[in-house]
């Protein structure tokens, strides 16, 4: 009897790790992406159980091979966001504090009302850039007279629809513009930041609407606004770093695509996972708040910030803009096949009809 249940979970957890490689945009497939460590987890769990606990019989075999081929899946996709992996961006040598450019990215959680946490979590650390998703006004007149003198440039957009964000800077910001990427409730900010020895870099910062049943019944239009950022910055290649709570996994095939299409790294990748959501629930955690930059940067630090309310945890990096040391980054590029998917999901998400 155990054997049976030993295998109709392994069989379930396999049947789960290969409906995560479907390539449709259907929110229940595309869930299967986020889960990957707890499934692997689980198989591990049921592998170890049906070695110690059942006797020899055809259920021993079947839930030895299904949790065995599932670990191995599973491991294959984690396993790049492990120390155990070479490093993507690489580590900055030196300290020069005028290159240099700090990032802390906050989903604040509309509803929630630790607003002076963040706030001092942001003094604290003393970012040079402060990155809010979700805020609204409510959270506008908070952060306003905290960080209006510190950080006085700023782009503000206070949304009702869980889809505003506010960035707040103390670098000056030029060419700035709000777009209204693939859906018209769902905002982006494009600008340029001027850092301290007058070198600027563009600054992306996305928050788009996640596959789930009560937001979105496809990733399309997620995907869609993802791929669309990566082919602007494939299109003018220069030093560029992507923000934001991007609704989706480090390892999805999307973000990863993305990667290729944008030529952009993952300071993630050789070191850690920096799973930030849920805050609340540590068996069901994932890495969806990114920062990907281009090869002109090395990483001086990264560190995930605590609990301050929110169901997600602030993210703080520091990078130094090493121009000098592109070369040593192994910069991952699409080929023609992946640059036609890319524009054809764009092509799909600005065109189809979100029906919610």
């Amino acid at each position: 009897m155990l054997g049976i249940l030993l295998g109709s979970i392994a069989i379930a957890l396999l049947l789960a790790t290969l409906i995560a490689r479907i390539h449709l945009h259907w929110w229940w497939i595309r869930s299967f992406e986020f889960p990957r460590l707890q499934i692997a987890f689980l198989a591990l769990i049921t592998w170890i159980l049906t070695v110690t606990l059942v006797e020899t019989g055809p259920w021993l075999w079947v839930a030895l091979l299904a949790s065995g081929i599932t670990l191995l899946v599973q491991v294959y996709y984690i396993l790049p966001w492990t120390p155990l992996w070479p490093v993507q961006v690489k580590t900055a040598e030196s300290d020069d504090a005028d290159k240099k450019i700090t990032l802390l990215i906050a989903n604040v959680l509309t509803p929630n009302r630790q607003a002076q946490a963040l706030i001092d979590m942001i003094k604290q650390h003393q970012p040079d850039i402060v990155l809010t998703l979700e805020s609204d006004q409510w959270w506008q007149d908070q952060l306003d007279p905290a960080l209006a003198e510190q950080w006085p440039h700023s782009v503000k957009i206070p949304l009702d629809n869980l889809y505003g964000m506010h960035l707040y800077s103390h670098l000056e910001l030029t060419d700035t513009s709000v777009e209204w990427l693939i859906q018209d409730d769902i905002p982006s900010i494009h600008t340029r930041v001027t850092l301290a020895n007058g070198e600027s870099i563009r600054f992306y910062a996305l928050h788009p609407r996640p596959p789930a049943p009560s937001e979105s019944e496809k990733s399309l239009w997620r995907d869609a606004e993802l791929l669309l950022v990566g082919k602007k910055i494939h299109e003018d290649p220069r030093a560029t770093l992507v923000a934001g709570d991007l609704n989706d996994v480090a390892w999805s095939r999307t973000t990863r695509l993305f990667c290729r299409v944008g030529g952009m790294l993952d300071p993630r990748r050789g070191r850690g996972l920096f799973s930030t959501f849920h805050a609340k629930h540590p068996a069901l955690r994932w890495p969806l708040d990114h920062i990907f930059v281009t090869e002109h940067f090395t990483l001086v630090g990264m560190q995930r910030l605590h609990y301050f309310g929110s169901d997600h945890f602030p993210i703080l990096a520091t990078f130094c803009y090493r121009p000098s040391r592109q070369d040593e980054h192994e910069t991952p590029e699409a080929d023609a096949e992946e640059r036609s998917e890319a524009s054809e999901t764009i092509q799909e998400g600005k065109t189809e009809q979100q029906e919610t």
